[in-house]
């Protein structure tokens, strides 16, 4: 029976990018307000990339994709934001991401500008980049390549066939947000994941003060693990493997519990996502339980357009079972 105190909603600090995170934050924000999203701001590629390089801002793309699903506006909004120019200059650029361009050169100041954006669209919790710094992702591959760029990344993975070794920021150990490190101290819940292992969750874990702060928490410390294999970063990989990858560059005893999707996924997707090399991702607990991390499983996994995909709010659920479920401290 769950403690007086696990009857509140729980504080939670959902940690990583890209869109594992905005779809588990759109089921985050019905079951509590109390949500800080620890954003990377190592992309460099598509619209953010370009607005990167021509306007020297961080890039806006994950930290947008955040805004929206926590955002409580008309759906005329929401559509505005997520519009991409089809042609011209602006193709394929979103209005989302010029937005907060904009704010950005308003106020003189990332950090600013995501929170004035917020304000704008009135959303549950809090949005922050993980840092400041401008900052370039590197990875090192087994061929003995050091690529830089989160975009050319899985380009050179997919050309050479190499496995990536490790990735690392430069500059070195940019400082956190102060924000940030207070949110992963104050949290109920700490969550890593879902999303990008290497370019979305990974480069969070290397900015200085972040994976100490996870690891001295005393929260429930989860990693959502994805659903299935990534094209360009994480072919053949167990679950093991992402654990471990996730250990050596965020430290032993980074979380205590894995949570795996346990809804069998539609033969006909599978079908298509083998074709480019992606499975679903399995766990070991025995193996695990060595790490001293276990296992949990609950039906998370949605599909539709021929896309597999966590439903927010079948992950939300599970996550909040596991805060009540856990024994008070």
């Amino acid at each position: 029976m769950s403690s007086p105190a696990r009857r509140r909603p729980p504080r939670i600090a959902a940690i990583g990018g890209g869109t594992g995170l905005s779809t588990m934050l759109r089921g985050l924000k019905k079951i509590t307000p109390e949500i800080t999203a620890v954003v990377t701001v190592a992309d460099n590629g598509g619209g953010s990339g370009v607005l990167r390089q021509e306007l020297g801002m961080l890039p806006p793309g994950d930290i947008r994709n955040c805004l929206q699903a926590l955002a409580n506006t008309e759906p005329t909004m929401e559509a505005l934001l997520a519009y991409r120019f089809p042609c011209g200059s602006l193709q394929g650029q979103s209005f989302g991401n010029l937005f907060l361009a904009a704010l950005d050169g308003i106020y003189g100041g990332f950090e600013t500008a995501v929170a004035k954006m917020s304000e704008v669209l009135a959303i549950t919790g809090r949005v922050l980049p993980v840092t400041t710094e401008n900052i370039q992702l590197i990875a090192d591959f087994s061929d003995g390549a050091a690529i830089t760029g989160e975009s050319q990344i899985a380009l050179y993975k997919k050309a050479a066939g190499a496995r990536i070794q490790r990735v690392r920021l430069c500059p070195e150990s940019p400082p956190a947000l102060p924000a940030c490190i207070e949110a992963i101290r104050q949290a109920d819940v700490i969550l890593l994941g879902p999303g990008s292992l290497y370019t979305s969750v990974i480069p969070n874990l290397l900015v200085d003060g972040v994976a100490r702060a996870v690891r001295e928490s005393s929260a429930l410390r989860v990693c959502v693990m994805n659903l299935m294999t990534q094209e360009g970063e994480t072919e053949g990989y167990t679950g093991e493997d992402h654990v471990r990858a996730l250990f050596d560059h965020g430290g032993p005893g980074l979380f205590d519990l894995c949570l795996v999707n346990g809804r069998p996924i539609d033969p006909g997707v599978l079908a298509q996502y083998r074709l480019a090399g992606s499975v679903p991702i399995s766990a070991n607990p025995e193996r695990l339980a060595c790490w001293g991390v276990r296992v949990e499983t609950a039906p998370v996994a949605a599909w539709g357009n021929g896309r597999i995909r966590h439903d927010p709010d079948s992950l939300a659920r599970a996550i909040l079972r596991l805060y009540r479920r856990r024994p008070a401290p």
